[in-house]
């Protein structure tokens, strides 16, 4: 029988650049333990079946799918979310959007729009730091309206729903203090879509047009008429975006626009006030 050390060394992804860390994911999965576990206990033998799981783990990573979706959930802020193909993998750098929405509003009651939720990320992150807000996430693909509510639902974040809706399309009449979003923003010819693992995430959530902007002109164009008086909009966007988001923001009747930084010093979020 093998153990968890042999296990680990016989970890072979070339093409992953945290090879080691797939491995212990993997297998702490396998046998249902904390990555804690196998540092603390590496010459434990692995059961026949948790390792039959692992191997046939280790060679969908070896064929490039993600770690999230081999495993089915991925962390994000203090949460841990159920993920799966149909939606993009929650990364750390969003968690820059959430840090800063939070700074925008007091933690009295408010209407928060979340656009584009996927599996609820941002809007059960700002759930579970603001019992007051009432958080809306919206999505045009019903798999990840059903994924996201399934994610409230296990969190017991009464405080976030979901329902389907591309855009605003399904939310007339309806207004928010706080509208925030991580759309599609990377161009239709963007090399790194042929790239790792988001080769394994759909396109429909990562591509906008030509020069990746064709949804965010689309929500900076409509986002008034779902804000209420000096409402926030607040979006993601790529590392070499945010001139051009501003512009638009700006002229969108946005003021107190600006951009901000993540911890790669790259101005990755950018927000405006309507005026």
């Amino acid at each position: 029988m093998a153990t968890i050390q042999s296990l680990l060394d016989i970890a072979d992804l070339p093409d992953s650049p945290s090879a080691r860390l797939d491995a212990e994911w993997l297998l702490a999965a396998a046998l249902d333990k904390a990555p804690s576990y196998l540092r603390t206990w590496p010459e434990r033998e692995v059961p026949a079946g948790c390792e039959a799981r692992y191997l046939a783990d280790l060679e969908r990573r070896r064929r490039g799918e993600p770690v999230a979706y081999i495993l089915g959930r991925q962390g994000f802020w203090s949460l841990e979310l159920e993920v799966a193909p149909h939606t993009l993998i929650p990364r750390p750098d969003t968690e820059l959007l959430v840090e800063t929405a939070l700074q925008l509003l007091p933690a009295a009651p408010a209407q928060v729009l979340d656009l584009g939720t996927g599996t609820g990320a941002i809007a059960l992150a700002l759930a579970s730091e603001r019992p007051a807000w009432q958080v809306t996430g919206v999505d045009r693909v019903p798999e990840a309206v059903a994924l996201a509510t399934r994610n409230a639902r296990r969190l017991q974040l009464d405080n976030a729903r979901f329902e389907e809706s591309h855009w605003f399309s399904a939310l007339e009449g309806r207004r928010y203090q706080l509208i925030v979003s991580n759309p599609p923003y990377i161009p239709a010819s963007d090399p790194h879509l042929r790239q790792g693992d988001v080769r394994f995430e759909p396109g429909s959530a990562l591509i906008a047009g030509e020069d990746g902007l064709d949804d965010i002109r689309q929500i900076v164009a409509r986002a008034p008429g779902y804000l209420r008086a000096a409402g926030w909009l607040l979006l993601e966007h790529g590392y070499d975006q945010a001139a051009q988001v501003r512009a638009l923001l700006i002229d969108g009747g946005f003021v107190d626009v600006e951009s901000r930084r993540d911890y790669g010093g790259h101005e990755r979020i950018s927000l405006g006030r309507l005026s």
